[in-house]
């Protein structure tokens, strides 16, 4: 079985729901297709909630109403019969109800959870219709009936595994076409939840891995990872292969093709994952998988944003021992995550990505030493095989970033990295003197 994941980006239109149907029957192998919601409704139920938890029910009716008629000009365009027109519009229509529900009774995290989730449950109702209507044989399965995250909001592998093996030995042998959500899911406590932003890559790597799938494609509007960012740089090329180490590195640090998370189960199964185009299918994209990719030194660039760098600086550092435990240890307990880090006698330089606790972290590091914030902060990470070990590499980033200044250098804790923190002012400076300077 191949898994496929399409994006927003693909369902988004009438137009692209009927290219993912020619896509995923070119041949009768058996596919489990993840959809996400279609483009930009994530972000238009998100602002709802967000008017909602304001008490601007005003505000988020005249939103809702931009929804309902997006999606009924959606139904009218992509179904040629009325009888599957009337079918989308019942399920639309319980989707719309119960967001309409959400105006008139209070505003909690829960609901705002359902609320995400409508997205997902409308685009795959109305493309298992769709396939429907072109007399295929598909079936629909609900993503919150095998999708679950444990009591420290990481996927239950053991459970998806199960409930989602359960599920698809129920469906006739002549359905060849499984369409789930991605994205969304029930967490330890049965509650409706998600995987976060870009989930929908995170539910196909889960599904693929607990099927043992033979390739999980995930399919966007661009041909595969590019070498460099290629709303700021011009002339990018797709990379033919990466390993996983490769990509996990580069979808950490900014590639925004695909999920962070998605690698893990991938890798841990040693399923090829290969990244496509919906609008150029023929593109050969990027194969990721465990070889390392063909040749050594740099293969690609990513940046990440919203980047703060935290520098502790503290002569009790010198010749002593526990004190990078310490400093990590506030972290942990603030359950922040660091990026990069580096150190000298004295001083600790690390980058984080969540404010959320910031003002506590830094009240709990202050009693350290001197403690230094830098904010608006980018990292600009430089993968490939090897790169640590390429010799005459660091010259010529060095060379390439001469007039940028840099904040921090972390090099040699990684093969397949070499990462940069500059302020995001420089970013697109950085990013286009590094793709003349390394490849």
């Amino acid at each position: 079985m191949i898994v496929l994941k399409f994006g927003g980006t693909s369902v988004g239109t009438p137009q692209g729901m009927n290219q993912i149907r020619e896509i995923i029957t070119k041949d009768h192998n058996k596919k489990l297709v993840v959809l996400s919601a279609l483009s930009g409704v994530t972000n238009i139920l998100v602002e709802i909630g967000e008017r909602l938890r304001k008490k601007e029910h005003e505000q988020a009716n005249k939103v809702i109403k931009k929804l309902q008629k997006r999606y009924d000009e959606f139904v009218i365009e992509l179904f040629d019969t009325e009888v599957f027109k009337n079918k989308a519009n019942v399920i639309i229509s319980e989707s719309m109800d119960f967001i309409r529900t959400c105006v008139e009774k209070p505003f909690t995290n829960l609901i705002d959870k359902e609320l995400l989730a409508q997205g997902e449950l409308m685009s795959t109702n109305i493309f298992n219709l769709h396939l429907q209507e072109h007399k295929l044989n598909s079936a629909l399965i609900n993503a919150l009936d095998f999708i679950r995250t444990d009591a420290v909001s990481e996927p239950d592998e053991a459970f998806i595994n199960k409930e989602l093996s359960d599920i698809l030995v129920k469906q006739p042998a002549e359905t060849n076409l499984i369409i789930t959500q991605g994205y969304i899911c029930r967490n330890a406590e049965g509650n409706i939840d998600n995987l976060k932003r870009g989930g929908s890559d995170y539910t196909a790597s889960l599904v693929g891995a607990a099927l043992n799938a033979d390739e999980i494609q995930i399919w966007t509007d661009i041909d595969g990872m590019h070498n460099n960012d290629p709303r700021v740089v011009e002339k990018t090329f797709s990379i033919p292969e990466l390993s996983f180490e490769e990509a996990a590195e580069l979808a950490y640090f900014g590639a925004k093709i695909l999920h962070p998370s998605c690698i893990r189960p991938a890798q841990k199964r040693t399923i090829p994952v290969r990244l496509k185009n919906t609008m150029k299918p023929e593109a050969a994209g990027t194969l990721i998988h465990t070889k390392e990719g063909a040749g050594e030194g740099i293969k690609a660039i990513a940046a990440k944003d919203g980047i703060i760098a935290i520098k502790v600086k503290s002569l009790r550092m010198l010749m002593a021992y526990g004190f990078l435990r310490r400093v990590f240890e506030i972290f942990e307990k603030y359950k922040t995550p660091i990026d990069v880090i580096t150190t000298s006698e004295v001083a600790i330089s690390v980058t984080i990505d969540n404010v959320y606790y910031l003002d506590s972290i830094l009240s709990e590091l202050r009693p350290f030493g001197e403690v230094e914030v830098d904010q608006e902060q980018s990292i600009i990470c430089l993968v490939g095989n090897m790169v640590a070990e390429k010799p005459g590499l660091v010259s010529k980033i060095f060379a390439a970033l001469q007039d940028v200044p840099v904040r921090m250098i972390s090099y040699g804790g990684s093969r397949h990295n070499i990462s940069v923190v500059v302020d995001t002012q420089y970013k697109k400076e950085a990013l286009k003197k590094l793709n003349d300077g390394v490849f």
